[in-house]
Parts: C-alpha cells; sequence; structure tokens
C-alpha cells in the first residue's frame, strides 16, 4: 500500500535523502496526513481562542465599568464555545481510527492509535551561533550548515512516514538531543529557545525551555508512530498479525520508558496516570491480536479447543475491561475520547461473550463418548470454571446430559445477553457509529449465538434459571512490554568541529583563545603533554620561554599553527611539534576558569500562553534579590546540599502547589482549559 503520494512535478529518489530525508515526506497526501495537518490547524485555533479568554479575563478584573463587564462577558461566553467546539472537533480527530486501519481489511474489528504530537517551528541559528561565538570563541557563521542540518532534522520528525523508516527518523533526532544539550544548553542561563507542544487529546499547549518536553514528546510520537504502524499491518495474515504484535508491544514499552524517564513533564497527556492507561490500551490490542493469530488458521471443533478458546478470549475481555476502568477515573475521562472509552467496553462485551459461546459450543455439541479421555476433559472443565453451581462437580456436567445442555444453554444465554449489550453500547457513541465493519462484526456474532440457542432451544428452557458460571482468563501468549532497539540510533555530532563533547560543553568555561609562541632550546619545549584529545599541558618548566609567553599547566591545545587539534592525540600533536624551525610555531591555547556558574534566572513552563510551574530554586532566588523580604539564615553546614545539587534542582520543575496564599503573582492559581469555572481540576489535578 502506498503511504505517500508526491505532488506532480516533485520526484523523489526512493526514500535515500536526496530530496526528503528518509522516513519523512511533507508533501504525503493521505488520509493520516490530512488529519494531522487538521490537527495542527485546530491547535493553533486552540490557542487563539485561549488567549482571547485569558484577556478577557484580565479585562474582567480590571475593570469597575458594569457596561464593559457586560460586554466581557459576552466576549467569554463567545470564547467559550468557541474553545467547547474546537475541543469537540479535536475529539472527533482523536476518534477518526478508520484512516489508521488497512485498506483491505474488512473482516477484523478496527484498532485505536495514538495521533502525533504536534508543534511549533524553532530556529536555532540565531542563538547557536551567537552561543558559539560567546561561548567556544569561534565564528558560529561557519556553523550556519550544521545549524540548518539540525533544523532540517527536527522539521522532517513533524511528518515521518508510517514505517521503521519513519521510527529511524524520529530515533535520530532523539540522539541528537543529548548531544545538542550538552553543547549548548547551560545550566548558568537561560537560553531563549521555547520549545511548544500541543497536548494529544486537549489540544493545549504547552512551553519550555529545556529539553525535557522536547525529548518527552519525541518519545511519544515514535510509540504513536508504532501504534499507527500495528492498526495499519493486515491482520488476514500471519505476518501482518505478528507486524501488529509487535508494534504494539513496543509502543507500550516507548510508552513505559517515558514515564519512567520523565516524571514531571507538565502536558497531560504524557502525565503517569495517562500513560499507565495507553500502556494497558496497547497491550489490551496485542494480546487481541494474539487471540486472531491463534484463531486465524481456523478453530477445531473439539472440546479442548474449544475450552482453549473460550479462555483466551476471556484474556481478551479481561484486559479490556482493565482498561476501560482506567479510562473512566477522573480526570482521564475528561480528556481521553468518549469513542475510545466506549470502544474498549463494546470489546469487553463482545469478547466475553465470544467466551461463553466457546464453552456452549463444547458442551452442547460434544456428549463425553467412550473414546473420550474422561480425566483429561474434567481437568478441562475445572479449570474454566473459578466456581460451579451449587450442587454441580465438573464430572457430574460431563457425565450427565441434562446437566450438560442446563449449563451449556445458560453459557449462550449470557452470550446473547453480552452480544445485545455490545450493541447497546455501540449505538451510544456517533462516533462509533460511523464504524460499519465493527456494526456487522457484532451483528453477526450475536446471530450466531441465536442461531446456537436456537438448534437446542427446549419448552422447558423458561423454567431453567440455571446461571453460568464465570470464565477464567488463561492465555498461552501473553502480551509483554517490548523496548525497540530502534530508539537509540548512533549519530554523528553535528558540532563536532567544536571539539571532544567531554571538554568542550555548555556547562565548561574557558578563557578565550591565546597565542603562545613556542621557540624549542636543544629540541626541548619545556613542558610535557598528556591526556586524550584534547591534550593539556602538564609539567611545566616555568623558567622555559613557554611559561614567559603566558603558558600555564592545565591549558588545552586547540590549534598548532593553522592546524586545529582539538580532537589529536598526544602523539599526533608531538609530531607537529617536532619539525618546528628556529622561527618557532604558534599555538593556541585555552585555559579552564571557574566552573560554579552564577544562579540561573527565574523559569518557568508555561501552559496556554501562561506561566504553569516554576522550580522551587528560583523562587527562593527572586526572594533573595528583595532586601525587605531577606531572611538571616545559617550558613549550611557541610553536610548540607552544595550549590552544585542546589543547581542541579533547579533544572527540574517542581508540581503545582495548591498553597496560592503567598503574594507572588506566579503563586496565584491560572486558568486552564477547558474552563475553570467549568472544569473540577485544579492545579495539581492537572499534575
Amino acid at each position: 500500500m502506498t503511504d505517500t503520494l508526491l505532488p506532480n512535478g516533485i520526484k523523489d529518489s526512493g526514500g535515500d535523502g536526496s530530496y526528503f530525508k528518509k522516513g519523512c515526506n511533507p508533501f504525503a497526501v493521505t488520509g493520516r496526513s490530512k488529519l494531522q495537518n487538521r490537527r495542527a490547524t485546530v491547535n493553533q485555533q486552540i490557542i487563539k481562542q485561549m488567549r482571547m479568554r485569558a484577556g478577557a479575563e484580565n479585562l474582567l478584573k480590571a475593570t469597575s465599568n458594569n457596561k464593559v463587564k457586560e460586554m466581557v462577558l459576552l466576549e467569554l461566553s463567545y470564547v467559550n464555545s468557541n474553545l467547547q467546539l474546537l475541543m469537540g472537533e479535536l475529539e472527533g480527530l482523536n476518534s477518526s481510527v478508520e484512516v489508521y486501519q488497512n485498506t483491505q481489511e474488512t473482516a477484523n474489528i478496527p484498532l485505536i492509535a495514538l495521533g502525533l504530537k504536534e508543534t511549533k517551528d524553532i530556529d536555532f541559528s540565531t542563538f547557536f551561533k551567537d552561543f558559539i561565538l560567546e561561548h567556544y570563541s569561534e565564528d558560529g557563521k561557519c556553523f550556519e550548515d550544521e545549524i540548518a542540518e539540525l533544523m532540517d532534522l527536527r522539521q522532517a520528525c513533524r511528518t515521518p512516514s508510517r514505517d521503521e523508516a519513519g521510527v529511524e527518523l524520529l530515533a535520530k533526532y532523539s540522539s541528537h538531543l543529548p548531544l545538542m544539550e550538552s553543547r549548548f544548553f547551560s545550566p548558568s542561563r537561560q537560553t531563549g529557545i521555547f520549545f511548544t507542544w500541543y497536548d494529544s487529546f486537549t489540544g493545549v499547549p504547552v512551553c519550555q525551555q529545556n529539553l525535557s518536553l522536547e525529548k518527552a514528546s519525541i518519545l511519544f510520537n515514535m510509540a504513536a508512530l508504532y501504534s499507527q504502524i500495528g492498526t495499519r499491518s493486515d491482520r488476514q495474515t500471519i505476518v501482518g498479525l505478528e507486524e501488529a504484535i509487535s508494534s504494539f508491544q513496543k509502543a507500550a514499552g516507548i510508552l513505559n520508558n517515558l514515564k519512567d524517564t520523565f516524571t514531571h513533564t507538565p502536558s497531560y497527556d504524557m502525565s503517569p496516570a495517562m500513560l499507565s492507561m495507553l500502556i494497558r490500551m496497547m497491550l489490551a490490542q496485542a494480546q487481541e491480536c494474539l487471540f486472531e493469530k491463534t484463531a486465524l488458521p481456523g478453530i477445531r471443533n473439539h472440546f479442548n479447543s474449544l475450552m482453549k478458546m473460550a479462555q483466551e478470549a476471556a484474556k481478551v475481555s479481561e484486559i479490556y475491561d482493565q482498561v476501560h476502568q482506567s479510562m473512566i477515573q477522573t480526570p482521564i475521562k475528561d480528556n481521553v475520547p468518549f469513542f475510545w472509552s466506549t470502544m474498549s467496553q463494546v470489546k469487553t462485551n463482545h469478547y466475553r461473550s465470544m467466551a461463553h459461546y466457546f464453552v456452549a459450543s463444547a458442551l452442547l455439541d460434544h456428549q463425553l463418548g467412550l473414546s473420550d479421555d474422561e480425566d483429561q476433559q474434567e481437568k478441562t472443565l475445572s479449570q474454566v470454571y473459578d466456581r460451579l453451581p451449587e450442587g454441580h462437580s465438573p464430572l457430574d456436567i460431563l457425565k450427565k446430559k441434562d446437566e450438560r445442555e442446563r449449563v451449556g444453554k445458560a453459557h449462550i444465554r449470557r452470550a446473547i445477553l453480552g452480544h445485545e449489550e455490545a450493541l447497546r453500547v455501540y449505538s451510544l457513541c456517533h462516533h462509533l457509529n460511523k464504524l460499519q465493519v465493527l456494526q456487522d462484526i457484532l451483528r453477526a456474532s450475536l446471530q450466531r449465538s441465536l442461531n446456537k440457542s436456537g438448534e437446542n432451544e427446549d419448552d422447558e428452557d423458561f423454567s431453567d434459571y440455571t446461571e453460568a458460571p464465570d470464565i477464567i482468563s488463561k492465555t498461552e501468549h501473553r502480551a509483554e512490554m517490548e523496548f525497540p532497539a530502534t530508539t537509540k540510533v548512533k549519530v554523528t555530532d553535528f558540532f563536532q568541529r567544536l571539539g571532544p563533547l567531554s571538554v568542550f560543553s555548555a556547562k565548561q568555561r574557558w578563557t578565550a583563545p591565546r597565542t603562545i609562541q613556542l621557540h624549542p632550546e636543544d629540541r626541548d619545549l619545556g613542558f610535557t603533554l598528556k591526556g586524550e584529545s584534547p591534550v593539556h599541558v602538564v609539567s611545566l618548566d616555568p623558567l622555559c620561554p613557554a611559561a614567559a609567553e603566558g603558558l600555564k599547566e592545565g591549558d588545552y591545545i586547540v590549534a598548532v599553527g593553522d592546524t586545529d587539534s582539538k580532537w589529536m592525540a598526544v602523539s599526533d600533536v608531538m609530531r607537529l611539534l617536532k619539525d618546528v624551525n628556529k622561527e618557532g610555531v604558534a599555538i593556541q591555547v585555552v585555559s579552564v576558569m571557574d566552573s560554579n556558574p552564577q544562579m540561573p534566572t527565574k523559569s518557568a513552563t508555561f501552559c496556554g500562553n501562561l506561566p504553569k510551574t516554576y522550580s522551587m530554586i528560583c523562587l527562593a532566588y527572586d526572594d533573595d534579590q528583595n532586601p525587605k523580604s531577606r531572611k538571616v539564615t545559617k550558613k549550611s553546614s557541610f553536610l548540607n546540599f552544595g550549590l552544585k545539587n542546589r543547581l542541579k534542582s533547579a533544572s527540574t520543575l517542581s508540581l503545582p502547589t495548591s498553597d496560592h496564599s503567598g503574594g507572588l503573582p506566579w503563586n496565584k492559581p491560572c486558568p486552564t482549559f477547558p474552563s475553570s469555572s467549568s472544569y473540577n481540576h485544579n492545579d495539581s489535578a492537572l499534575y
């Protein structure tokens, strides 16, 4: 199936990167790309309406004119109505699962795929060039190609192809992020670069100046891409089912890694509670595909085979019931589409009914014969039930024809009731009603159970009140989380010309490069060199000419003559210095400065263009700047945390506090979307 179509006049060389980056095509014309583009448009409209609402609310607080208040209240009602409409449209986009399904698939229940998180464009060029000049003392214009390559890679990640190449593209950018963070994101200064990502479910924008949100969002999109690969797989073949199983298990593994690694992400779609629910949903869909893989070759009309399939179906139903229970918990139920919870409830009833149908078929269609293994059937039946009706035993049900038929009919009645409930729940969601294939499958399953009931109908059934016991779930192949190896891609640092990252990073500070003229005396430089690249000066003779020129012990040699030596080993540098003539040679050196950075300025996470959370160390630092509020504190003891640990905590965003008693403006509660007046969530509930 063609995943991307190029517009007229544009030719791609097969994804080798001559026109687009491998794994990306921004001009793709598919249902999925159109859906994603529409999602981006809705997100932009949501943030516009949120800004209008914030301005109107501020005006309402500031004015005392009753006429102005009436006009503002009218405008607020109009904006809130638009927000509700946009939220409903976004929910509809998240419910459009049909665009992710295999186009040739008409006999399987649709699966749910995650939509990609949207982000804004970012221009790294100005800040990176300034930082290279200021921090590394090099001309930032010489790195324009590297900066452009990094920006192109990030832009390509917004439109990844729905295959392993698209996942590898996201993994490549994810592997570049730690390198970029070490090069340019210093703990002592703010970057001025804001990374904005939109909540996948509500469209609420979240903005941060550090790379934590960027890293977490890329991981989320990798999981979303795997979920889309799983839904696109052809589930009419064993190969397609294996691909779907693997994709959903990998999606669950990535989401679990995201939950364990980034525990304070301000976007609610990546909160621990939401991620736990998404992990369960991915594993449930993987288990559903495992069930379909078992049933694809055909189910033997044999007692033990039918009982085995009944327990497999009960396992799928049990997992979907757990998913549904997590979806209806507050505040998850207010953020996920109603379509999702309804679909999980439909599948819970459908697969539970299938389990009862298989048990009914095993009991009604197969009598215990002389050639049958009585002990084996008794063992199988005892493992299916957690409890039996009072006065019954597995052997009685197997041997007594009346008991066997009575219990079998009870199971078929539960199957009919379950299928009817699935159809009733299906009719409650108008987005679900668009899936005609799902309705056809549910009706066919109900009709099959009705036919089985009609074949064994008896006049005495009206007085039979036997209740079918629950079926114990069991599976031979349990869906497990799988963390894909493709998430870790070996990449080459775009800015390796700046030098080895272990030395030339944003957290290190040096002097500007100094030129030292070397004049060897009897081939003696007056110092020795040590270390890996870059080499540094040790055992410096204080009376040698190099020391008189200003060379110091610990200086790093970054250039010998016109040759850059940042990546050279000791032997390579000595080879350059060996053949020095009488005129000598000029080397460039840098000295490491005090690495204790200044206290960082106040930083924040912005949600909906309003400050959301602040780090506690930042608040403490601002208090120190106010002489009136400054308090005399005891000097920290040796056992207390040092400045290094304080700075480390400053880079971690704390959770929003529910105590708004402080007089500082950032301690005041901020309105979040949806409206705080109609929404029962406070800041802590929204994570």
